[in-house]
């Protein structure tokens, strides 16, 4: 096993997960099985409680773990699934460590830091690096690990001393550190390319080899990031550093990706979506949703064009107190963002009322439409008091007290460390008609699996009242009980899931939720359908040599005006 560290210096954020991310790829392109470990120092146990304002979004694993969203970076860039045991973090390795004290596993001794904390924290990245992350469940031969935060942190102190010790652990040959830094204009992030000169004085005063200073400016589009360190030898550093068996040849993956980040730059067509939600002044809160877009819109050559409409502004009760702000709000979305509308998860009473104005907005103008987790269930909210004339109909979360409890809490009680009553990980929805619009986005399966994390659920008592206005659940549990699918018929795209399937979007691969919205804002949906969806945005990456690359050149993806015409 190699293992490489991703520290960073002098300011957090500096894009360590990008850099760790972009490694991973690059390496991967190379034939071998990478897997990544994102080392959090803070004491949570994990990203669960966690506010989307102070940390962005909790990203979402297969098995029910909500962790750091570097981690969603890592899958989106390397095409692999993770666990939970995927983001170590301070809280998890103390719990780790006082449980076996309780049991007695060290015989009376005092526990201390040193060595029982860095031993713990070496045992797991040891452990956790051998776990299959690729479909072909092979053991990985090399694990990225990013230490979040600064090494100058107090709280990171056990882990710098953990990784001082690994690497005469691991043998010097296996065991190699990247430190990312800031340059101003202080591997070293800046805007523009440094000079040799520059180069040359960072390796002296950091004392390591000219060779060895990667600069990482600013570039057009994180898809960028692993080319640029492969043009700097990156790949063969490595390769010598840590003896890969790596062969020197054209790298299929690496050159799909320029593909892509070609044609990203050469973008023309604008389309507009309105994302209506809560959490609007940190645009990590919703990350992945945004990549998942970004993904879709990149696959039909549109440039995306995202405008945040916080849901809160579109109530009654902000005319009242802000008329300005209200209208301004209004206007953002039924002028500004004419081609489709989203609106995703969350917790919480505030702002759903103005979601559900937003949702009948695009339901009677027949825009284009995706509700996913608390927008389905504010879809449902909405057709009930609009189309079936249920006034007070709501979701039992915001009114106990509901004569219409047309969504309600169906917890799914996980015995554990994961809260008990939330829905988590990856669940399976079997598709109830093949007379589907998602289903065919989906390539005409029975049914898909797909991440989740919620507590509530459409009320399945009421279901047939929808049905019979044409709201359709089209996709339900494996019981027959939760509604994961709904579809609005004689409506060009009014789709709504229970799941997030934004947290299994990649660059090469959108999610098709988000693809369809896309191609319904792009006026191109009914034209992909008719040609049976042969595009699938779910096709594997693997071409059977262990590395990721795509079956077909990623120039496939291009679904030109002209084509669907």
């Amino acid at each position: 096993m190699k293992y490489i560290l991703v520290t960073g210096g002098v300011i957090s954020g500096i894009g360590k997960g990008i850099i760790a991310s972009s490694v991973g790829t690059i390496l991967k392109s190379c034939g071998l099985h990478v897997t990544a470990i994102k080392i959090d120092p803070y004491i949570n146990i994990d990203a669960g409680t966690f506010s989307p304002y102070e940390h962005g979004e909790v990203f979402v694993l297969d098995d029910g773990g909500e962790v750091d969203l570097d981690l969603g970076n890592y899958e989106r860039f390397l095409d692999i699934r993770l666990t939970k045991d995927n983001n170590l973090t301070t809280g998890k390795i103390y719990q780790s460590v006082i449980n076996k004290e309780r049991r007695g596993d060290y015989l009376g001794k005092t526990v201390q830091v040193v060595p029982h904390i860095t031993d713990a924290i070496q045992d797991w990245v040891m452990r956790q690096a051998k776990v299959p992350v690729d479909d072909d469940d092979v053991e990985p031969q090399v694990c990225v690990i990013e230490l979040g935060g600064t090494v100058g942190d107090i709280e990171s102190m056990p882990f710098i001393e953990a990784f001082r010790q690994f690497q005469f652990k691991v043998k010097r040959e296996n065991f190699c550190n990247i430190h990312v830094s800031l340059v101003p204009q202080i591997m070293c992030r800046c805007s523009t390319p440094l000079d040799n000169s520059v180069k040359e004085k960072i390796s002296m005063f950091c004392h390591v080899e000219p060779e060895q200073v990667i600069c990482v400016h600013d570039v057009s589009s994180i898809y960028r990031v692993p080319l640029l360190l492969e043009n700097q030898g990156v790949v063969g550093y490595f390769c010598r550093r840590l003896n890969l068996p790596i062969e020197t040849k054209p790298r299929k993956m690496l050159a799909k990706w320029k593909e892509m980040s070609d044609r990203s730059d050469r973008l023309l067509e604008q389309c507009s979506i309105a994302l209506v939600e809560k959490y609007t002044k940190f645009s990590d809160s919703y990350a992945s949703v945004f990549k998942a877009l970004e993904h879709s819109a990149l696959a039909i050559s549109h440039k995306l064009e995202v405008k945040y409409v916080d849901s809160a502004d579109l109530e009654a009760s902000r005319l009242q107190e802000e008329p300005v702000r209200y209208h301004e709000a209004w206007q953002k979305l039924s002028r500004r963002c004419k081609h489709s509308l989203n609106v995703p998860g969350g917790f919480g009473v505030r702002g759903t009322e103005g979601k559900i104005q937003a949702i009948s907005w695009a339901r009677k103008q027949k825009k284009p439409f995706l509700g996913v987790c608390l927008g389905m269930q504010l879809a449902v909210c909405e057709f009930a008091r609009n189309m079936l004339d249920w006034k007070d109909a709501n979701s039992t979360e915001f009114d106990p007290e509901t004569e219409h409890p047309v969504v309600i809490d169906m917890p799914e009680h996980n015995p554990g460390q994961m809260g008990g009553t939330m829905r988590l990980g990856k669940r399976r929805t079997i598709f109830k008609t093949k007379n589907s619009i998602l289903r065919k986005l989906y390539g005409d399966v029975d049914y898909v699996e797909e991440r989740h994390r919620h507590r509530f659920e459409v009320n399945p008592e009421l279901t047939q009242h929808f049905e019979e206005k044409g709201f359709r659940f089209v996709g339900q549990d494996v019981e027959g009980e939760r509604m994961e699918v709904i579809e609005l018929d004689d409506h060009p795209y009014f789709v709504g899931v229970q799941y997030h399937p934004e947290f299994t979007s990649r660059p090469i691969k959108p999610s098709p939720p988000y693809l369809g919205l896309l191609l319904a804002a792009a006026g191109r949906l009914p034209g992909y359908l008719q040609k049976g969806c042969r595009l699938s945005p779910r096709e594997t990456y693997s071409d059977g040599s262990g590395s990721s690359s795509p079956d077909s050149e990623i120039a496939d993806l291009k679904l030109h005006s002209h084509a669907q015409e």
